[in-house]
């Protein structure tokens, strides 16, 4: 072309290049994935007969079409997904002449111009087809008009103003594009060149697209004409005002569509319930099957291994949606399995660069291609011939994993609107299956802190049997303050505690760890309920203002058959009695909670027989809105005097009878003891003068207890180590008061030494020339455990020797 001559317009056309123009975008695989209302008008086949034909078939532009590298040459199973193959690299223009729609004659043939612009990069679109009827530019007859021969050209867009009329209207003309894409295909139209209509005379002018103003640019006109004039609409523009509105009519109907799939799913923020939803949603109004694959960390609500997904990348089917016959699916593509999926197949591509992959229709080579990655399965009759879209479901800039959806063969296929609506969707989706892992991570989170600090408590103490049950809130969160414990304390006692810290979540757990691990500290050494209390209460202010629990600690000793109870603002508990069967609500100061400050605590002694059950619990259990806490309480004293062969299933009784009622929101933790109490035949005690010759009378007491019990294995190791204990005693006690000593037989054999000193006995390194620190030594070599604590009445050692077998009870 002749940039120099004048770019002037024909006389007796002064709008001549003001026209229609049908736009067709043809994808990579050389099929139709957009055509305009002016397409239909100039060529005949409507959208849904166009899109996802070859565009060979419809189009007059073969030559532009295919290069000596088009996408879907034979040997290519999968054809061209979307990879970056770059089409002829200039564009191309032309004129024929095509039968018009309706029309059967020669005459009624319709001269066609034609500009083709081949499109680089990373989209699915290959090229741009911009065309318009050649018979406005001639005479009525079709030959040249005044202005003699008109063919398409190219110049330079910087030459003509009306360069920018084009900008801005394709991207309007192609809604299904985003602004991204669309801005990315008219900078290359305006790189390649501006689309002009040259005439035999030299004139050469620009086609200025006439596919009317859109609506919104219609107001601003009319906003900024005066008032004198009145904007002149044409005949033309008016008609493209109609293939606006249709086109636009789609983009709403597609809008409309994905709010609904977002007010439809989300509803929860469970895993299973939100697949169930997202698989839901685009049945069958956007697609016949829906296939949804998850990575197994999604699954497990854990976090992503560093970089991309790989060929070795687990993937797992959680759900398979379809309009098909009940089972034709579910067979062959069973839900619940794992598997990768190779670097060559459609959904690697999908799930490494995180964008949709279409495939209009999915031949018989890629079918077969497609279905060996399922062994001993065919799902060739199941695929082929079907439109498939893959999708992403990512979040955060990470792939969760990927939908495939696929429509039946009479369905119209997939197209580039599609993509662009599939795409929005899994966005929405991936973010919706992100809530929910995130909550499962968390959640997992919390159950494992809240298991790691509750203790695991045995079943079998000396003197009675537990048991215990753990329900985590139902509404308030999986975690919790809420605890239980026992601690083993000297003389064959044993301390249980329930607490509850005020509130919920990570806070309160972490709370509540630190109070249980102080509980368990001051049992240890044997402090008094009320004095625990108390000091627990100065331990919570100390750690700060908002550190409220309650608790109830509570210290059986069965060789006394004595329960020693103090009480901080906590749910009293409950004594089942063996003679009768009848249960109570032990009368206990409730105090008030730890924390609160000030608040004096006081220990309460109750008798109790062997065979008696104590029931404590948090007032979860016993608490319920909009109903009186007595009931609670009764409730639970009936469920806990009901019979039961075990402790298990008395407190799964308890549980049943209230820890199932409608309405629960807290946590709830419930501590059962059955107090067996120790005999007085399996008790011995003595008091020794503290004098030289007291170990060799605790000796020979010792010995013959022991032949007694038939605990003759034990007599040696017993002796030696009650020597070394007495001796102990006597050489450090100073206070000349009796030293003690008391066996006790239960499923152990415990010895317990009291002196009257308050100087608690410390293991030493003994040196080779030193006389004594053996003896400490000798006993934790030889005993199952031994200890040491203090009391108001001096200082215990105590140690501990398992019984044989054959003695056990």
């Amino acid at each position: 072309m002749d940039s120099g001559v004048p770019q002037q317009e024909p006389q007796g056309f002064p709008e001549a290049a003001r026209v229609p123009l049908a736009v067709v975008v043809v994808d990579r695989g050389g099929r139709v994935s957009h055509w305009s209302t002016g397409a239909r008008r100039l060529f005949g086949p409507d959208r849904a007969q166009a899109v996802g034909r070859p565009a060979e078939e419809l189009l007059p532009i073969s030559g532009a079409l295919y290069g000596d590298d088009a996408p879907g040459r034979p040997g290519d199973p999968y054809g061209d997904w979307g990879t970056d193959r770059d089409p002829a690299p200039c564009p191309s223009a032309g004129r024929a002449r095509l039968p018009r729609p309706g029309g059967g004659s020669d005459r009624d043939r319709a001269d066609v111009l034609w500009w083709a612009y081949p499109l680089t990069g990373s989209g699915p679109e290959r090229l741009l087809v911009l065309a318009a009827d050649a018979a406005r530019y001639g005479d009525e007859r079709g030959g040249p008009g005044p202005t003699g021969r008109v063919a398409p050209g190219f110049a330079l867009h910087t030459e003509f103003e009306d360069a920018e009329e084009l900008a801005r209207g394709l991207p309007e003309i192609l809604p299904s594009t985003s602004v991204h894409e669309a801005t990315r295909i008219v900078t290359q139209v305006l790189e390649l060149g501006y689309p002009v209509l040259e005439f035999s005379h030299r004139a050469r002018i620009p086609v200025t697209p006439d596919w009317g103003v859109p609506r919104r640019a219609r107001q601003v006109v009319q906003r900024q004409a005066p008032a004198s004039q009145t904007p002149v609409r044409r005949g033309p523009a008016a008609r493209d005002d109609t293939a606006y509105d249709l086109e636009h009519a789609a983009v709403r109907e597609r809008l409309e569509f994905l709010n609904e799939v977002s007010s439809s799913i989300g509803s929860s923020l469970d895993l299973a319930r939100t697949i169930e939803e997202v698989s839901a949603a685009v049945v069958p109004r956007f697609t016949d099957v829906a296939g949804t694959y998850l990575r197994e960390q999604v699954i497990a609500g854990e976090g992503f291994p560093d970089g991309p997904p790989d060929g070795t990348t687990l993937w797992h089917r959680v759900a398979v949606e379809h309009v098909d016959a009940p089972g034709r699916w579910d067979d062959v593509i069973p839900v619940g399995e794992a598997m990768p999926f190779p670097v060559h197949t459609p959904f690697f591509q999908c799930m490494t660069s995180g964008e949709p992959v279409l495939v209009p229709r999915i031949s018989e080579e890629a079918g077969t291609a497609i279905a060996a990655q399922f062994e001993k399965r065919d799902i060739r009759p199941l695929i082929n011939g079907r439109s498939m879209l893959v999708v992403p479901l990512k979040a955060r800039d990470v792939v969760l994993g990927f939908m495939i959806l696929l429509r039946h063969p009479e369905r119209a296929p997939f197209d580039d609107m599609d993509r662009v609506t599939g795409a929005e969707l899994a966005a929405r989706a991936g973010l919706v299956l992100d809530n929910a892992r995130m909550y499962t991570y968390q959640e997992n989170v919390a159950e494992t802190l809240q298991d790691s600090m509750l203790p695991h408590v045995p079943a079998r103490l000396p003197g009675c049997d537990t048991a215990t049950r753990y329900l985590p809130g139902t509404l308030l969160g999986r975690v919790g303050g809420d605890w239980f414990d026992t601690v083993k304390l000297p003389g064959s006692r044993t301390a249980l505690v329930v607490g509850d810290v005020m509130g919920h979540g990570i806070n309160s757990a972490a709370m509540m760890g630190q109070l249980r691990t102080a509980v368990q500290t001051m049992a240890g050494l044997d402090v008094p309920p009320a004095q625990l209390l108390r000091n627990l209460d100065d331990l919570a202010q100390r750690l700060g203002e908002h550190y409220l629990a309650t608790c109830l600690y509570a210290v059986y000793d069965p060789v006394a058959g004595e329960l020693a109870l103090a009480n901080a603002g906590h749910v009293p508990p409950v004594l089942v009695r063996a003679r009768d069967g009848r249960s109570e609500l032990l009368d206990l100061p409730s105090g008030a909670p730890v924390g609160v400050g000030g608040v004096p605590f006081e220990t309460v002694r109750v008798r109790v027989e062997p065979g008696d059950r104590l029931v404590m619990c948090t007032d979860g259990l016993v608490e319920m809105r909009g109903e009186d806490i007595g009931v609670g309480l009764a409730t639970l004293c009936a469920s806990a005097a009901h019979p039961a062969a075990s402790m298990d299933d008395a407190c799964d009784t308890v549980i049943r009878a209230l820890g199932s009622r409608g309405g629960r929101k807290d946590d709830v933790a419930l501590l059962m003891a059955r107090l067996n109490g120790i005999a007085a035949e399996d008790v011995a005690r003595w008091r020794l003068d503290p004098e030289p010759g007291a170990a060799r009378r605790a000796r020979r007491l010792t010995r013959a207890r022991l032949a007694d019990w038939g605990l003759h294995d034990l007599a040696d190791t017993a002796e030696l180590l009650v020597s070394e204990v007495v001796t102990n005693a006597v050489r450090h006690a100073g206070s000349g008061r009796p030293v003690e000593l008391r066996l006790v037989r239960t499923d152990i054999l415990l010895c317990e030494v009291t002196d009257g000193g308050h100087t608690l006995p410390t293991l030493r390194a003994a040196g080779p020339g030193d006389e004594g620190g053996r003896g400490l030594r000798v006993v934790g070599a030889l005993a199952r455990e031994w200890g040491a604590s203090r009391s108001a009445d001096g200082t215990s050692v105590w140690f501990e020797l398992p019984l044989p077998r054959k003695t056990r009870t």
